[in-house]
């Protein structure tokens, strides 16, 4: 891609006010653990919703949406929408149990939630694993998504496309290590307003070129199925559209979003989205920031990048099934004028940092809050005890040496969708666990410990029966062959191995944790009057659960209300004004049932 002079001043000042912003909050990073990892726990509703919402924008997020809708039209995007459900269940029942938990990382909930050495074992083990281990794995394929989008943008190619995502990361290590989590907030709301602009500028100039002819145009030239909000159960899937299983479907809108640990949508809440949870400035804001997140997560994000991957269907045919997520980055070649493209470039650069200066600061909160200090500097204690100006250089050395992991593994990592399902089904079946141990005495260190182990056992089950079936098939068919004859096993089927995992895990743990002794009774007990959680808790609490079913209903009003307002934005899109009144509707009803609701679960007090 060819840049003017503009498109570089545009990216030159953009560097320049990330520095600018890191060096203006300085003093909160410096000011210890708190400060470097949760910006002194001052951060207004909008900020920290702002900078969840820019850290689940990664520069691989439109060229996934734009895969997506290659692949099942705009359908197919409900194999992340499927979340929506988990991530209100947050909102609703955790943000403040969160806040009011006092921690420092999620990691340290273990220690005021267990006793004994198995819950101090637990604590060690989370914070290598899920601060360095899954980590590097999220930076690394955020990092291919970078060099594939640095690729097309200025065709180069092998050691000067890392060369070029090093400098980036260092870049981020430097700016994020400054202020720490105070500055890489603010710095993700700029970049977010950027990020979002760019992409709906482009999506209009895109929709409304002479070579699609607006929405009209649009759809005369792509099947109706492309445009089609859900997926074909038990039916075949025509020309563009995407069908699923009965079986399947209902894996995804029915198991996956309260089962399964995944970054970003950790049932009853966990790694990033906690971390700004807890650097809320209070319990209230805490829940407006995880709402909007939620809000914007679904109903403002998607629309433009599903535009641009519409378009790219009609724009780009020949495309093959690897290169079909780069019909994005082509669109912003052919169609930005000099000006638009350094902005748009921006916005990718933007989106990429911040999701990195996560991904560095919140990996370094556990390695320094839940590694370094129990572990092997234990004279500090931990958690706000710990609060040592001293540690932000210990935190800062940890953001580099996870920056040199993360660009190691990149180098490693040939397919992206091997990750996510690698991740997805190894937290298969934990999901539940971090949801009762807020709401049942019972649930113990043992259930977590077991909950986490067992999907790798499932899961190392499933690729040893899949690696010896490969072997006796090939000795006698072709690989052609082999490709066919997986569609019909059950151990090749993502939606079977999680079904599969979250059963054994649940009957597991479940096991586990009445053969196994309760918590000490002083550790909840102290645990309870801390945080005051609704639910079971024994003969030391006696919590008031009338406010429990009220919750329900505004959980399940904002499902459908979140799930109304973004099918209302595609409706309005194109020009589908039965069915956008309809959608109307059920958002405003759903609303007012929401409001009422939360009034009388006291949500908002």
């Amino acid at each position: 891609m060819v840049l003017g002079w503009i498109d570089w001043l545009i990216i030159i000042g953009f560097f320049a006010l990330s520095i600018g912003i890191s060096f203006r909050y300085k003093k909160t990073g410096e000011s210890g653990l708190s400060g470097f990892f949760l910006g002194g726990r001052n951060m207004p509703w909008y900020l920290a919703g702002l900078s969840m919402v820019a850290t689940t924008f990664a520069a691989d997020t439109p060229l996934a949406v734009t895969e997506l809708v290659a692949q099942g039209g705009i359908a197919k995007n409900w194999l992340w929408w499927n979340s929506l459900a988990g991530g209100l269940l947050t909102t609703i029942f955790f943000t403040r149990l969160w806040r009011r938990s006092g921690v420092l990382t999620e990691v340290e909930f273990i220690n005021i939630r267990y006793s004994g050495k198995a819950a101090r074992f637990l604590r060690g083990f989370k914070s290598v694993y899920l601060g360095l281990f899954i980590n590097v794995m999220i930076i690394a394929w955020v990092n291919q998504a970078f060099i594939a989008l640095i690729q097309v943008f200025f065709d180069v190619e092998g050691d000067t496309l890392f060369l070029i995502t090093a400098c980036a990361m260092l870049f981020v290590v430097i700016y994020s290590s400054i202020s720490g989590l105070k500055g890489i907030a603010v710095t993700d709301a700029v970049q977010f307003v950027i990020a979002i602009v760019g992409c709906i500028i482009l999506a209009v100039i895109v929709l409304n070129s002479s070579k699609i002819g607006g929405v009209a145009g649009l759809k005369e030239k792509l099947p109706e199925t492309a445009f089609a909000f859900f997926p074909a159960i038990n039916g075949a899937s025509l020309g563009k559209g995407f069908a699923l299983t009965l079986t399947t479907f209902l894996t995804y809108v029915g198991v996956l979003w309260w089962s399964s640990w995944y970054p970003g949508a950790e049932p009853g809440g966990g790694g990033y989205v906690a971390q700004r949870m807890m650097a809320a400035k209070d319990e209230k804001n805490s829940f407006f920031a995880t709402l909007f997140f939620q809000v914007a997560h679904y109903c403002l994000r998607p629309w433009p990048w599903i535009i641009v991957a519409l378009c790219a269907l009609v724009l780009y045919p020949d495309l093959g099934p690897s290169e079909q997520k780069l019909g994005y980055v082509m669109a912003m070649k052919e169609f930005l004028p000099v000006g638009l493209r350094g902005m748009l470039l921006v916005a990718f650069l933007g989106a990429y940092m911040s999701t990195i200066s996560t991904q560095l600061n919140w990996g370094a909160s556990y390695l320094v809050n839940d590694l370094y200090v129990p572990f092997i500097d234990k004279e500090r204690g931990g958690g706000e005890a710990a609060n040592d100006k001293k540690l932000v250089k210990i935190g800062r050395i940890a953001t580099f040496l996870i920056m040199i992991v993360g660009l190691y593994i990149t180098t490693l990592i040939t397919t992206i969708t091997g990750v996510w399902e690698f991740i997805f089904q190894c937290g298969s079946g934990l999901g539940l666990v971090l949801i009762l141990r807020w709401f049942w005495h019972r649930i113990n260190v043992w259930s977590e410990i077991t909950a986490t182990i067992a999907p790798f056992v499932v899961y190392g089950s499933i690729q040893v029966k899949r690696f010896v079936f490969e072997k006796a098939y090939l000795m006698n068919h072709t690989l052609e062959e082999l490709e066919t004859a997986k569609a019909d096993l059950w151990y090749y089927d993502f939606a079977y191995g999680v079904l599969l995992s979250v059963g054994v895990t649940t009957l597991v743990w479940v096991v586990v944790t009445y053969l196994t002794p309760p918590t000490e009774q002083s550790v909840l007990e102290r645990f309870y009057e801390r945080v005051r959680p609704k639910g079971v808790w024994g003969s030391f609490g006696s919590p008031d659960n009338s406010s429990l079913k009220w919750l329900g209903i505004a959980w399940i009003m904002a499902v459908i209300m979140v799930y109304s307002a973004l099918f209302l934005s595609g409706k309005i899109i194109f020009h589908e004004w039965n069915e956008a009144l309809l959608y109307l509707a059920s958002g405003v009803i759903s609303y007012l049932i929401f409001m009422l609701s939360a009034r009388k679960g006291r949500l908002f007090d």
